[in-house]
This record gives C-alpha cells, sequence and structure tokens, in this order.
C-alpha cells in the first residue's frame, strides 16, 4: 500500500490525494454557529441538502461551490486554520503531526468501518430540507436548553 500520506506533506500531495484522505465522516457538512464574543463553536444536528445520509458524500461534489457558496473548500493551506474539524480528521491529524486511525479507510480498506464505529454523521443527522433555516439558531438552542454563551458541543 502508498502509504503516501507519511511521504510527503500537505502541500505536495495531488488533487487525487488529498481527496482521498478524506475519511467520509461529514462533520465538515453540519451547520454550525459561531459565537462572535467567545470564538465558541455550536454544532447542529442539521446538514447541508446535498449530503447523501446514508453515504455520508455529497450528492454534488463537483458542483458544490455553485450550488452552496459558502461550502467551505478544505486545502492544505486552510486546513492549518480551521479549529472546528473532528479529533479524528485525517487533515487535522497529518496537520497535527498525528497518525490516521486504524479504522480510516487507507488503512483498513473498507469504507463503512467508520460508520460502523459511530465516527460519521450517519443515523445523527437531519437534512436542511427538513428545518427552517432563518430559525435554526432558535431552534438549535431551544432544543438543547442553551445560549450562545454556555459550552460548545463538539463533534
Amino acid at each position: 500500500m502508498d502509504r503516501f500520506w507519511e511521504q510527503r506533506p500537505l502541500e505536495a500531495l495531488t488533487p487525487a490525494q488529498w481527496e482521498a484522505l478524506c475519511d467520509g465522516c461529514a462533520h465538515c457538512c453540519r451547520h454550525k454557529f459561531e459565537d462572535i464574543d467567545s470564538g465558541r463553536l455550536f454544532f447542529t444536528q442539521v446538514v447541508c441538502r446535498h449530503l447523501d445520509l446514508e453515504s455520508c458524500r455529497c450528492t454534488c461534489y463537483s458542483e458544490r461551490h455553485r450550488r452552496v457558496p459558502d461550502c467551505i473548500r478544505l486545502t492544505p493551506e486552510n486546513v492549518r486554520d480551521i479549529t472546528w474539524l473532528p479529533e479524528h480528521c485525517a487533515y487535522r491529524l497529518l496537520r497535527e503531526g498525528r497518525p490516521l486511525p486504524d479504522w480510516h479507510p487507507l488503512l483498513c480498506g473498507d469504507p463503512n468501518r467508520l460508520h460502523e464505529l459511530g465516527f460519521s454523521v450517519r443515523g445523527q443527522v437531519i437534512s436542511e430540507d427538513f428545518v427552517d433555516l432563518d430559525d435554526l439558531e432558535a431552534q438549535v438552542l431551544a432544543a438543547a436548553g442553551a445560549t450562545l454563551g454556555d459550552e460548545t458541543s463538539d463533534p
């Protein structure tokens, strides 16, 4: 197996290698809020309407930025500054000099293993198609019994 991620820095990966690092957890597709005063993040259980809730993959990946202009494009440059990536995210792990987990599809060969182990959003989220996005913040806070000053709920 070509363990390319151990041989090159993130900036030197080919586009295909970069994409292969994604484990498919889809936590980046979750709607999130940031408290401007404290910088704390609040993750919702609501995901982009283009996420296939079973596969945890985008249904319009190649044109996602056209369809959803504020969709975050993870790059070797910006991944160093994005603090909300989950602890198990390959981009975050490699950025921090840590190894990929044994269940990562590149190591175990099974793209469903992370779902079986509960590392993805599968079975834990709903599509934004079923939520009033204009009222999303209030719904999330009411359901959690929280205010934006409370502790963050990290994935």
